[in-house]
């Protein structure tokens, strides 16, 4: 397909011209091709820069063109003669309605700079991107729920009274209770973690790296079984672009499946300590780990684009192994954490692998007392 070509049929989609048939074929091109998801973004990104470089220019005409008109009806003066105490008085009550307006332009003014600042700022930018912790209403939904499992399953060690003020996703790295998730999830003290059969455990927050945005649990409860050698791995190395991926998450109060693939090998302004995925995700994902075909764990989701659909960056998994080493080196008693290296699930059709995993990734909920 001719590059102009396509470009007009990308434009066509993000403004809704396309007849239902059509969208959903170029819906599954997408899907299937990286290369044309990656244009479909960038020329989204690029339409909103424009749009926003079109009102930043219309905002200054016209605050160019009242500044003129001011200045012919003499309600302003830019020569050196200052008028009197008193006409100043009697021009404010009279224009007091037009200061009021132009104070609010100013005030709009103001905040559009101070985007534009952070907006070209090396650092993250938090307006353009979400961090996927659960919000109250969800963590709400998930505690209804987990009542209910813990009164089928019957009593529970969690500590009353408890505020929870925070949710998301974390994995094992570790069979003995040792786990993953991002730091961002941890507002609180203390931590719960649930596992997908419902059942509720006491979590020590071992370790928070916020640079990172990774952080370590340990599971400290007594009804707390210890796993064998865990069914996934670590992975050391890169990832391929368009590489498949699959995640699971909490965003719900149940684990949920998604599929998607690495659209960049860097995050968010080129941040080379993280990906770019094509893929699903809402809040509660935050800390869940992204599987390859192979089922090694090759990063962590943080955070998603609000400007852009479907653009998720996850922590790559290096960050995993960096992140434990350092905390060796500090603490000799973290020398027992043995962070897997070789998946089991190499071969295993996909159903399997889910079944296999799950029994390891955890729902997270960030407490104080």
């Amino acid at each position: 397909m001719e590059d102009i070509v396509l470009l007009n049929t990308i434009e066509r989609y993000l403004s809704g011209d396309m007849l239902p048939e059509e969208r959903a074929y170029f819906e599954q091109l997408r899907k299937n091709t990286p290369e044309i998801d990656q244009m479909v973004v960038e020329h989204k990104l690029f339409l909103h820069q424009i749009e926003e470089y079109a009102f930043h220019r219309d905002l200054k005409h016209a605050l160019h063109e009242s500044h003129t008109r001011l200045l012919e009806r003499g309600d302003i003066n830019e020569g050196e003669d200052v008028p009197t105490r008193g006409k100043v008085i009697q021009l404010f009550h009279r224009y007091k309605k037009v200061t009021a307006i132009a104070a609010s332009i100013a005030g709009v003014t103001a905040v559009i700079i101070s985007g534009l600042v952070t907006f070209l700022s090396p650092s993250v930018n938090h307006s353009q991107l979400q961090q996927l912790s659960g919000d109250i209403e969800q963590i709400k939904k998930v505690q209804r729920y987990q009542g209910n499992k813990i009164n089928e399953l019957g009593s529970t060690t969690i500590p009353e009274n408890i505020k929870v003020l925070s949710s998301g996703t974390a994995f094992l790295i570790d069979g003995k209770g040792y786990l993953i998730t991002n730091a961002h999830v941890l507002k609180g003290s203390g931590a719960i973690v649930v596992n997908n059969k419902g059942q509720e455990y006491i979590a020590k927050i071992i370790h928070i790296d916020q640079t990172k945005d990774l952080a370590i649990l340990k599971i400290n409860d007594k009804d707390f079984k210890p796993l064998g050698p865990l069914p996934y791995g670590i992975k050391k190395g890169s990832v391929d672009l368009g590489e498949e991926l699959f995640t699971l998450g909490y965003p719900r109060d149940e684990a949920v499946y998604n599929m998607g693939y690495l659209s960049a090998a860097s995050g968010f302004n080129g941040d080379t300590a993280s990906y770019q995925l094509s893929l699903t995700v809402n809040p509660g994902n935050s800390g869940g780990p992204i599987f390859n075909k192979n089922g090694e764990v090759v990063g962590v989701i943080s955070t998603r684009q609000t400007s852009a659909e479907g653009v998720v960056f996850a922590i790559k998994s290096q960050g995993i192994y960096s992140m434990v080493n350092e905390l060796k080196k500090s603490d000799s008693s973290m020398s027992k954490i043995k962070v897997p290296v070789s998946s089991s699930l190499k071969g295993v059709d996909r159903v399997k692998q889910i079944k296999e995993v799950s029994d390891c990734v955890f729902l997270v909920k960030a407490y104080n007392q």
